[in-house]
């Protein structure tokens, strides 16, 4: 199926959309750690924001056109993970105190990436994301981005944001863990959906 209609997956306009997203990633992050003037630091937040834009505009996309495709499933994602830890990782490094953080994102993601392959490989998958990922997605990009544009930020706001990055992080994490093992288990077998 995927080889006869390859051009509808790959060309469609949400993947196109989130190809772009990928190809920003690169750009955002030599432009934040080269950064030494606020103006580039505004840049490197508009690319940020130029990507969660096409994330929000490909998914709409998608979904009212019925543009849905397996790839896109893929790549969607894909392209959220990378820009959230790419900029946790730049950022941590001018902020240490943001290392907790991209622990906890990258203990989170490795965990959903191995039941996700798991629960794959018996034909089953979660329906799409849960609502506390898209609520920590959102807090996460929002509150970084704030730290890429606000260069010169109190220390002791950096504490808090990455505080509330952290707990947010955690609620995910345990969402997931209880969407994959818990009493009311949300992972459905492909064919059903």
């Amino acid at each position: 199926m995927f080889i006869r209609n390859w051009k509808k997956e790959i060309f469609s306009i949400p993947n196109i959309l989130s190809l772009f997203r990928l190809l920003l990633i690169p750009v955002y992050a030599t432009i934040y750690l080269n950064a030494t003037e606020h103006d580039q630091y505004i840049l490197a937040g508009v690319i940020l924001a130029v990507s969660c834009l096409t994330d929000m505009i490909d998914g709409k996309i998608a979904r009212k056109y019925n543009m849905i495709t397996t790839l896109g499933k893929i790549l969607d994602p894909l392209a959220d993970k990378l820009t959230q830890l790419t900029l946790t990782v730049c950022l941590s490094l001018k902020y240490p105190v943001l290392y907790p953080v991209l622990g906890l994102f990258v203990i989170k993601e490795l965990f959903q990436l191995v039941l996700g392959v798991v629960f794959l490989r018996k034909g089953k998958m979660l329906p799409g994301a849960l609502m506390a990922g898209k609520v920590c997605t959102t807090i996460l990009f929002v509150s970084l981005i704030a730290l890429v544009l606000m260069p010169n930020i109190n220390p002791v706001a950096v504490k808090v944001i990455a505080v509330i990055d952290a707990l947010f992080l955690v609620i995910s994490f345990a969402s997931y863990a209880r969407a994959y093992f818990g009493k009311n288990v949300k992972v459905q077998d492909i064919q059903s959906e």
